[in-house]
């Protein structure tokens, strides 16, 4: 019989949790302590903002060196760069400590419109186990993928344990791994964009994951004018309230519900849910 196991951490700024059912919690601690110790690497590996980080040592170009592993996540990056016509771009970095310092919102403009030359994927290229950045300015924030990325491989470790039933959500950011133990699929709730505290729909996940953007979630806020998180070239405005993707990973949900924020136009073969 299948059993319950429920654990929880935080990592990369979020709530992290999983739930997993088993036959033996000794499997699931085992499993879940694999999941830890990898969704901790990837936090130190690519954290923004500590300067030991191997981003942030790309960034200083202290190093152009890159492991298997980043370079096909940058090849990831870039592609979807193009898949979303230059929407979703790990290079709006750039400009994103703009959004952070104390500026007034004119200088904020004059300073992003200097930086703006310098945003775009074309900045930089991959050669063999290299990177190579055309200018000084540009750099790489990968928040918008590795959290996503995080969670394809926690579900990987799981199956590796034999956990054929888990949920997996970190911060919002959701794969549902095989059935229910009743056979059922996961039921998994929308906020209602307009009331957070309730859900709008309910949609079945099943070996999916499920990511949802939404323009109430966090801003920037300048001389009274509010920023949303989504950093964008352009000038910032958001469109819809929210949009949710169902795909078969995390990282795919997570770029085009992310990009769809800003451009509705974008294609995807994926199941979208806009408010």
């Amino acid at each position: 019989m299948l059993k319950k196991y429920i654990y929880s951490f935080d990592a990369m700024s979020t709530p992290c949790e999983f739930t997993l059912y088993t036959e033996s919690k000794e499997r699931a601690d085992t499993a879940a302590k694999a999941v830890l110790q990898e969704t901790k690497r990837l936090e130190k590996k690519y954290n923004y903002y500590d300067e030991s980080s191997l981003l942030s040592q790309l960034n200083a170009r202290t190093t152009n060196l890159l492991d298997r592993e980043t370079k096909e996540i940058l090849q990831r990056a870039k592609q979807y760069y193009k898949t979303t016509n230059g929407v979703f771009d790990i290079t709006v970095a750039t400009i994103k400590e703009l959004y952070k310092s104390e500026l007034t919102t004119a200088s904020l403009e004059s300073k992003k419109e200097t930086l703006l030359a310098y945003v775009g994927c074309e900045h930089f290229t991959l050669k063999r186990d290299k990177i190579y950045f055309d200018n000084a300015h540009t750099k790489i924030d990968l928040g918008g993928f590795v959290k996503e990325y995080a969670v394809d491989r926690a579900v990987s470790v799981l199956k590796r344990h034999k956990i054929k039933s888990a949920l997996v959500n970190y911060g919002g950011d959701i794969y549902a791994l095989g059935k229910k133990p009743d056979g059922g699929s996961f039921v998994i709730g929308i906020k209602d964009p307009h009331d957070p505290s309730q859900h709008k729909v309910q949609v079945l996940l099943e070996d999916q994951a499920l990511t949802t953007s939404a323009s109430y979630e966090r801003h920037y806020k300048i001389e009274g004018r509010e920023y949303s998180h989504i950093i964008t070239k352009e000038k910032n405005a958001l469109v819809v309230n929210s949009v949710s993707v169902i795909s078969k990973s995390c990282v795919e949900s997570g770029i085009y519900s992310t990009a769809l924020m800003i451009d509705q136009t974008i294609t995807t073969h994926n199941r979208v849910i806009i408010f």
